[in-house]
């Protein structure tokens, strides 16, 4: 009896990781070429979310399973507020909080004088102190967006439960910490999608080396970068 619950578990998570594949094969999320990523490693593959949160039916389905991991026996919710970066967070942040009842809000990158990037909550979003904040987002590869979203939550006082993504590229992150408190929180993914990154350049990356175009995902104008990028 003991070993049941971990299996139980085990099996749930396994099911879980084949749905969210298959959304996102079949919306054609999955693309194959030379990509350069936000964190700025190129990949032979590229995962396109946008593809998937495009369909309402998949994206509140993927949420779902966010939705329900955090609600008590009544079905009450168990965190105060949703919260993700910008863009796909946004989404995804306001469908969960949806299906909760809870508030979902969103963090914008912010340029600061100096050269660095941070997230910070505009629009005249806050977060109370104490209020327990659930981080999601889409698609994660360094970590690096809900990493800057850390700080900006607990200098309000919020409280993170966890930090939850549908697709983990990382490699196998299972926390993250802040930079600001160097607090360390625990990070779940719905899929993890083992794919090698690589450092630009023909040493390193072998669509470099075979000259195959790169594209940068996201991007305005036709996405293809520059000659010698």
């Amino acid at each position: 009896m003991t070993t049941l619950r971990p299996t139980v578990d085990a099996a749930a998570r396994a099911a879980i990781a084949g749905r969210t594949e298959a959304l996102f094969r079949s919306s054609g999320a999955l693309r194959d070429g030379h990509f350069q990523l936000k964190s700025g490693r190129h990949s032979d593959a590229y995962l396109e979310k946008f593809l998937v949160l495009q369909d309402p039916a998949a994206t509140s389905e993927l949420c779902g399973f966010w939705s329900r991991t955090y609600r008590d026996r009544e079905g009450s919710p168990t965190v105060d507020l949703v919260a993700g970066p910008t863009t796909g967070g946004v989404i995804l942040a306001f469908e969960t909080g949806r299906q909760l009842g809870t508030r979902a809000i969103f963090a914008e990158e912010v340029h600061d004088p100096e050269g660095s990037t941070r997230r910070e909550f505009r629009r005249g979003f806050e977060i109370r102190p104490g209020e327990k904040v659930l981080l999601v987002d889409d698609i994660l590869t360094t970590g690096g967006s809900l990493v800057a979203m850390l700080p900006a939550v607990e200098a309000a006082g919020g409280v993170i439960v966890a930090c939850h993504v549908m697709v983990d590229r990382s490699g196998g992150l299972e926390t993250l910490t802040s930079r600001a408190t160097g607090r360390v929180y625990p990070l779940h993914a719905l899929w993890r999608f083992e794919l090698p990154t690589y450092e630009p350049g023909p040493s390193t990356c072998p669509r470099c080396a075979d000259g195959s175009p790169l594209h940068v995902p996201g991007s305005s104008g036709t996405g293809v970068a520059p000659a010698g990028a």
